[in-house]
């Protein structure tokens, strides 16, 4: 298998992509979000791993090439858990996160929202995003059932609570015009989400920062749990759940109230929705893989930043832990 410009040779358990710059992360986590990896099938899954395994253990069929390798891993890769080795349910995939979320983030962007609609699509949506950093998280550590319980309904309660204060204040702004209320209301989401997204990071992983989360040598070898490499992932994953939103949230309102002025879509209203639901598609599925390309997945972090008895147990400078999506 020889290594070209197309096609590097194949490392087992190695990212395809540079991940030391933006864009060979962009690349990977674009191959991460496929969104046909949701249709593979059972035995499909099975011939990639029974693959990899015999590439692992030196028994390849020959004519095997290194882009069936690298396929192999990528469909792995989407679909399996890296520290439990379990499949992961489909809709809380980061490859089904663009399907299964877009016609929530359309829910929320719907004008002339109700207290009851703002509440159940927050409650909506911060379920999905609870799910998902629950199923994508650094899973070294078992997490209890009592604890994904009490960060559940946190992340709701707060997700909930900022967007109905936010709405009722604007609906009190008696010096807003309505159209200028309408607009304002339109970017209400941004906010509560980026807010009640870091609440939903935070709580949902809360047990790393008690338990902390594996450190790996250079040979993938645990070397200890840290809880500052827990801080770290959580406070890494917050922050790009802060950065997602923005443009899902923002771009729409603006390009939609551009568009709802065209005369043509003036004089035929009914494809409002489904222009409103392409837009805020086509947003997600470019700022999702953006947003998680701000960090490698496979974090690495000095060994003088840890816990003096890790840095005692090891000769390695820096050391690796999965800070989860």
């Amino acid at each position: 298998m020889a290594e070209s410009a197309a096609c590097p040779a194949f490392q087992l358990g190695r990212p395809r992509y540079d991940q030391s710059s933006f864009l060979g992360r962009l690349r990977h986590f674009v191959d991460i979000i496929d969104p046909s990896t949701l249709f593979v099938s059972e035995k499909k899954l099975k011939e990639c791993i029974k693959l990899l395994d015999d590439y692992k253990h030196n028994t390849l069929p020959p004519g095997v090439s290194a882009d069936q390798l690298w396929e192999a891993q990528k469909i792995k890769q989407a679909i399996i858990h890296p520290d439990t080795g379990e499949k992961i349910f489909m809709p809380f995939r980061m490859s089904g996160y663009v399907p299964f979320g877009t016609p929530i983030v359309i829910g929320l962007l719907l004008p002339n929202q109700t207290v009851m609609s703002t509440i159940i699509w927050q409650w909506l949506n911060q379920s999905h995003n609870a799910c998902v950093n629950y199923a994508n998280r650094n899973a070294t550590k078992p997490t209890p059932t009592s604890k994904f319980l009490e960060g559940y309904v946190g992340a709701v309660t707060s997700a909930v609570s900022i967007a109905v204060g936010l709405n009722v204040l604007i609906q009190k702004a008696n010096n807003l015009s309505p159209g200028t209320r309408m607009i304002i209301q339109r970017f209400v989401p941004f906010p509560a989400v980026a807010s009640a997204n870091i609440c939903n990071v935070a709580l949902m992983r809360h047990n790393e920062l008690s338990e902390g989360v594996d450190v790996l040598d250079n040979n993938g070898i645990v070397v200890g749990s840290s809880k500052i490499a827990a801080r770290h992932a959580i406070m890494e994953t917050a922050f790009t759940r802060v950065v997602l939103p923005m443009p899902i949230f923002v771009l729409p309102p603006i390009i939609m109230s551009y568009l709802e002025r065209l005369r043509f879509l003036q004089r035929n209203r009914r494809l409002l929705l489904p222009i409103h639901s392409v837009v805020c598609l086509v947003t997600f599925g470019l700022s999702l893989p953006v947003a998680i390309s701000l960090f490698p997945q496979m974090s690495q972090i000095e060994v003088s930043c840890l816990e003096p008895e890790i840095a005692m147990a090891t000769d390695c400078k820096v050391l690796t832990y999965n800070k989860g999506l």
